[in-house]
């Protein structure tokens, strides 16, 4: 059994190790209202992700342009008694393009308040148990950006802070101006995507310039017990069975081999990926996004069980699709 010990239980001891992105929900990306199939859709996958225990859920308040949310908070506008048990994410920060204005980044005071407003109405709670600033926004003013986080948590309307797709420098500079711990970090990370690691077996080898990763991020979050949190984390389905058609020679192969552990574990592709993850003693907390039902459940089997060093390893060479330095 993976260790259930990881550093969000610091603030929520019953936390799930693995969490819900909810992206999916809500029907489309446009501005049809939500429908009642839509609801019930909504219903089915957070009965699901429970009842295999998560009680994580991660959303945005972009994500299906509010419908989300909105979908999501309709199931707690019916099911109440839901909301004690879940610890509920919600990022802001990014705006999309409207009029002749590009899509940008915004973390002024008028638009987080605006937002969290938003994000609260549409979840029908009181309160989010995370506040995520979704990417670095280069107009950022520290002051009034501290000021702005500092307010909302004294209202009562934001618990903790969080960031996403941010370096050390960015989170150290925010945390300075914080009174209150930021709490976990979120990036892209999985066994597709590998600069988390590559970048730290590539030092003083030749290619570790072209790694697309800053170095000192992951030590810096595990020095500071921020929480590291894993979104794109099953690789869009790269490694499950449609892997083995890849024309990448390394993709088949190592779509091959998580099926292999996957038979050994008694688990699903999903898990093995998962578990993959899970491995590093950072304790990254994967966000899977799938709606299918049995999704949900075949990727919590990863709880079950525990990569070893070899198997591991065999992973990272192989998707890295050449030999450590």
């Amino acid at each position: 059994m993976v260790s259930q010990v990881f550093p969000l239980s610091t603030y929520f001891p019953t936390v799930s190790r693995i969490a819900y992105g909810c992206m999916g929900l809500g029907g489309g990306w446009d501005k049809d209202p939500i429908t009642t199939k839509d609801i019930s859709h909504a219903h089915s996958v957070i009965d699901a992700a429970m009842s295999y225990g998560i009680n994580f859920f991660d959303h945005a308040d972009i994500y299906r342009l509010g419908k989300a949310e909105q979908v999501f908070g309709e199931v707690l506008k019916q099911k109440p008694e839901l909301r004690d048990s879940m610890i509920i994410q919600s990022k802001c920060g990014i705006r999309f393009k409207e009029a002749n204005l590009p899509g940008r980044y915004d973390f002024s005071e008028k638009w987080i308040k605006h937002s969290v407003e938003g994000s609260l109405r549409r979840l029908n709670t009181e309160y989010l148990d995370i506040l995520m600033l979704h990417r670095p926004d280069p107009l950022m003013q520290i002051h009034e950006l501290a000021e702005t986080l500092m307010t909302l948590q004294a209202d009562g309307k934001v618990k903790h802070f969080a960031v996403s797709n941010m370096n050390q420098f960015q989170v150290e500079f925010l945390q300075k101006n914080l009174d209150t711990p930021i709490i976990a970090n979120q990036i892209e990370m999985s066994l597709g995507k590998l600069d988390w690691l590559n970048d730290g077996v590539l030092v003083g080898s030749d290619g570790n310039n072209s790694v697309d990763f800053v170095s000192g991020t992951l030590e810096y979050c595990q020095t500071k017990h921020i929480q590291l949190q894993a979104w794109g984390c099953l690789a869009q389905g790269k490694y499950s069975e449609q892997g083995l058609n890849s024309e990448c020679e390394h993709i088949r192969r190592t779509s091959k081999l998580v099926l292999e552990l996957a038979q050994k574990h008694h688990a699903t592709a999903e898990a093995v990926v998962l578990a993959f993850l899970m491995k590093h003693p950072s304790n990254i907390q994967p966000i899977i996004g799938t709606t299918n039902l049995e999704r949900i459940k075949g990727a919590t089997m990863a709880l079950d069980f525990e990569l070893t060093r070899d198997e591991w390893y065999s992973l990272f060479v192989s998707a890295r699709g050449e030999a450590l330095p």
